[in-house]
């Protein structure tokens, strides 16, 4: 899975070139604001806050995608107990939706 690990080196970058959010309050305020390019969203996110992001994607034309689970995304960004993040920035978000959605649908 050769994919998965690039998004995740990706997502790496992104978080230490601060263009992540993270935080369900602030990663609605991003996707309000229309400053998040792409949700990602921990397969193993609790079912209030997964609706709550997912609508709020929805209802405001951001694009979001489920990943790996909170451990992977957690150890990704050097951040503990992680469930979703927004990804502010076009550039990173194109790449990372380009690397999940052709080599990893799930």
């Amino acid at each position: 899975m050769k994919a998965t690990n690039n998004y995740l080196n990706i997502l790496g970058i992104a978080t230490r070139a601060r263009k992540c959010t993270f935080g369900e309050e602030q990663i609605i305020k991003e996707i309000q604001s229309r400053k998040a390019k792409v949700v990602l969203i921990a397969s193993d996110i609790g079912i209030q806050t997964k609706k709550k992001l997912t609508d709020k994607c929805t209802f405001y034309n951001i694009p979001f995608i489920f990943i790996d689970d909170r451990d992977t995304l957690s150890q990704a960004v050097g951040k503990i107990g992680r469930v979703a993040v927004s990804i502010n920035d076009s550039g990173f978000a194109k790449k990372i939706m380009e690397l999940l959605t052709n080599n990893y649908r799930g």
